[in-house]
This record gives C-alpha cells, sequence and structure tokens, in this order.
C-alpha cells in the first residue's frame, strides 16, 4: 500500500488569506495565530496576502476570486460568527462554511476553514489561536496532498 505522508513545509508556498473585520477581537487574533504558523512552517511573509472584508458572507466571493487569479496554492478563510438573539447566526454560518467549500471544490484550490462559529466572545476568544494555527497546517498540508495525488 502506498501512503501519502504529511508534509507541512511551507517554503514557496504562496497562501492568500481572506480576514473578515467583524469581530474584530477574535479575527485579528485568528489572523496572528495562523501568521505565525505560516512563519513557522517555511511560509515567506512575501508569500502571503492578505485580503480583508466586512464579514464572513462576504469571505467565500473574495477566496473565488483569489482561487481563480491562479496567484496561490492554498487560501485561508479566517472569521468569527458568535450566536446573537435572532436567527442571524445560523445564516450566516451556514452560508459562509456552503461558499467556502463550494470555492474549493469549483476551483480546485485548497481552502482552510477557519471561520468560528461559536455561542459566545469568550467561546471565540478561547479558540482563536488554535484554530488560526490549525488554519495555517491544514492549508500547507492540502497543497502537498493534492499535489501528490497529480
Amino acid at each position: 500500500m502506498r501512503e501519502i505522508e504529511q508534509n507541512l513545509n511551507g517554503k514557496g508556498l504562496r497562501i492568500g488569506i481572506v480576514q473578515s473585520r467583524f469581530n474584530e477581537v477574535v479575527c485579528e487574533g485568528l489572523l496572528a495565530a495562523c501568521r505565525a504558523q505560516l512563519v513557522q512552517s517555511g511560509v515567506g511573509e512575501s508569500d502571503i496576502t492578505l485580503a480583508t472584508v466586512p464579514g464572513a458572507l462576504e469571505i467565500p466571493l473574495v477566496l473565488q476570486a483569489m482561487a481563480q487569479s491562479g496567484k496561490f496554492d492554498a487560501l485561508i478563510a479566517l472569521g468569527a460568527v458568535i450566536r446573537g438573539d435572532t436567527y442571524h447566526f445560523e445564516v450566516v454560518s451556514n452560508e459562509s462554511a456552503r461558499g467556502v467549500g463550494e470555492v474549493q471544490l469549483h476551483c480546485g484550490v485548497p481552502v482552510a476553514n477557519a471561520i468560528l462559529t461559536t455561542d459566545t466572545d469568550e467561546q471565540a476568544e478561547v479558540r482563536m489561536n488554535v484554530k488560526g494555527a490549525e488554519a495555517a497546517l491544514v492549508a500547507i498540508e492540502m497543497v502537498h496532498l493534492l499535489k501528490a495525488l497529480a
């Protein structure tokens, strides 16, 4: 049996990040952790491109534009949807996740989804560092996995 080994070496990879500005403290925390992990994994600072958008619903469109540009090996979605008192939470959570998934399936570019969906600000703040770093590793790993399968 041939097994494809996990590869987390980011050297030479071009990574695009789309970050929501809504829930700013959490999104900035996600970005800081993600960026630190990318650099630690060998991705050059000049190979990271950041685009910010108003909220989670706008993330998929910008991911799609980045994926279609051919300039990126992988993309990362960063955002935070925190439950409020209305049904809006479910709409934003579901539609942003659907959109992110569609981008990678239609464009063939891996997208690491770190759009947090939590009940409280506190839950989001607890998760932001881990999920930001995990998204960086997911993006790198998926680039290498797809290359190995080609």
